[in-house]
């Protein structure tokens, strides 16, 4: 350290005698015993004779210090926090678009969810409609194919009824013919028979 002119010429006469009266004292690694030191006593920091040499070494210390932080660690520091601002900003942008993507997928299947849902819908409503149609039809021309039987079958019940009541006047007639013939012994017209046949039926 720099030290003044007064502190170093006393230092110096206190050392020459320390050396002469004390020659074989065990000495430090610097050459000071451990016994020798400043006649004042007082710590060398406090001492105000060494003030202005470690002011001075604490201003070029400083400066040191400040260029190094300013030359070398804040740019470093400052390269590694824009680095890592820069890779969470790339990271965000990244979340955003892949929960936009995220968001039209569902939107895309949604809607195609609800379309699908309007086909099976229209399809089913129109299945529907077309088994309603078909049975009506179904039932129509069975009731149709019904009718007719029952009409045929009618007129067929109508054409054997006519025919069993034409059978029975003759048959009638004949009948009356022989009990005639066996109450009073003798014959009566055709007409006359068919008469009282008639007059009976009525």
């Amino acid at each position: 350290m720099f030290v003044t002119a007064a502190y170093a010429q006393s230092t110096t006469t206190e050392g020459a005698e320390t050396h002469d009266a004390a020659a074989g004292e065990v000495h430090t690694e610097t050459g000071v015993a451990h016994e020798g030191g400043h006649g004042s006593g007082v710590f060398p920091p406090f001492d105000q004779s060494t003030f202005a040499s470690q002011l001075l070494w604490l201003a070029i210390t400083f400066g040191l210090f400040y260029v190094l932080m300013a030359k070398v660690i804040l740019p470093r520091i400052g390269g590694i926090l824009e680095t890592r601002s820069g890779a969470i900003a790339r990271d965000l942008d990244d979340a955003a678009r892949s929960k936009a993507e995220a968001d039209a997928a569902i939107a895309a299947y949604e809607h195609d969810l609800a379309v699908a849902k309007a086909k099976g819908n229209a399809i089913a409503g129109e299945a529907r409609e077309a088994a309603k149609a078909k049975a009506t039809a179904d039932r129509n021309a069975v009731e149709a194919d019904l009718n007719d039987k029952i009409s045929k079958a009618e007129a067929r019940i109508a054409d054997i009824k006519a025919k069993a009541l034409a059978d029975v006047g003759a048959i009638a007639e004949e009948t009356a013919t022989a009990v005639v013939e066996q109450l009073i012994g003798g014959k009566a017209t055709k007409a006359e028979i068919a008469a009282a046949v008639k007059a009976t039926a009525k």
